[in-house]
């Protein structure tokens, strides 16, 4: 007997360029979590899943996950003086509040998102 593997909801993490980041991260309101990544990078593609768990977990609570690849979106990474990733910026209402670099568990991003929201 053979079952079918049920699809995982999607995420709904926003994938930014250079041309949207203004508008999509900058122009909103709420809690944006911006992570600059890169396909290339092993910490980047475990931070993924973490990520995509948080955009589901906090979809009603006005908070935003959002990817900005470097490779892609290398005006934004510079803008932000991005040197090492992954790199996660908060925003609120537009406004870059501070970063995490490297791979951050998800108990300590639902701390730091508990204390923004």
């Amino acid at each position: 007997m053979f079952f079918k593997k049920r699809a995982k909801p999607e995420s709904p993490v926003l994938h930014v360029t250079d041309q949207d980041f203004a508008e999509l991260v900058e122009g909103s309101s709420g809690l944006s979590i911006v992570d600059f990544w890169a396909p290339w990078c092993a910490p980047c593609r475990l931070m993924g899943p973490i990520l995509d768990e948080i955009a589901r977990d906090y979809a009603d609570e006005d908070v935003t996950v959002v990817k900005v690849n470097t490779e892609t979106a290398q005006r934004s990474a510079e803008r932000f003086g991005i040197r090492s990733i992954p790199t996660l910026i908060f925003f609120k209402d537009g406004e870059p509040l501070f970063e995490m670099v490297g791979l951050v568990p998800k108990p300590v991003l639902e701390r730091e998102i508990g204390q923004l929201i």
